[in-house]
């Protein structure tokens, strides 16, 4: 569950469309900050996400939904994006450390990696009884080994630049942002039904 809601493979695109024009050094620097971030984030939804609802009074169905909205603006954004010019690619190259340590932090790791179905899947992955320390170990494992395969992923994207060129990834990138257009909107629609408890309506797919 956890491999299909992070999407290592799905990662690369946007890694690729957020880091281009940049140096690699910088790329590498991002890659290694949106993997950390999302570790921290998910790690944390997966260890005290449901007590830190539950302490605020937020439904996992209302989690759900504000995630897919999110979501599902940030698809848009990779959807109708411009492509980048010239100029935009100069201003990136001379970005500042700030700005460079913010792309990690968004889009890339929130809502790319650490999407809102990933930290619900993290909830989920965590939500057993009894409480079982060594179960909310292996959890933590497998959250941190599919973040490190991620990781790799970012880190080979380059050499996927060069096939595809930048035409091919800013199609894929587009591409991909449809895709998670339509997961975004799954993901309110489960929590609707789930939510209204509605009968007859199949919910089968990402939870």
């Amino acid at each position: 569950m956890m491999w299909v809601l992070i999407d290592p493979i799905g990662t690369v695109p946007v890694f690729l469309l957020v880091t281009r024009g940049m140096r690699q050094a910088q790329s590498r620097r991002i890659a290694f900050r949106a993997t950390y971030t999302s570790a921290v984030v998910l790690v944390f939804f997966a260890l005290g996400g449901q007590i830190f609802l539950e302490a605020l009074g937020i439904p996992l169905t209302s989690f759900q939904i504000a995630g897919g909205i999110i979501l599902f603006i940030f698809a848009l954004t990779m959807v109708f994006g411009e492509p980048m010019t010239k100029q935009g690619e100069e201003e990136i190259r001379e970005a500042s450390e700030e700005h460079t340590r913010s792309i990690a932090v968004y889009p890339l790791a929130i809502p790319a990696i650490a999407s809102p179905g990933a930290m619900l899947g993290a909830v989920l992955l965590a939500d057993t009884e009894p409480f079982s320390i060594a179960d909310h170990t292996e959890d933590v494992v497998i959250i941190l080994i599919i973040l490190v395969i991620t990781l790799g992923f970012m880190l080979a994207a380059k050499p996927i630049r060069r096939v595809l060129g930048d035409s091919g990834v800013n199609v894929i990138g587009r591409v991909m942002g449809l895709i998670l257009a339509g997961v975004a909107v799954h993901t309110v629609l489960v929590a609707v039904v789930k939510f209204f408890k509605i009968a007859g309506v199949p919910t089968d797919g990402l939870f």
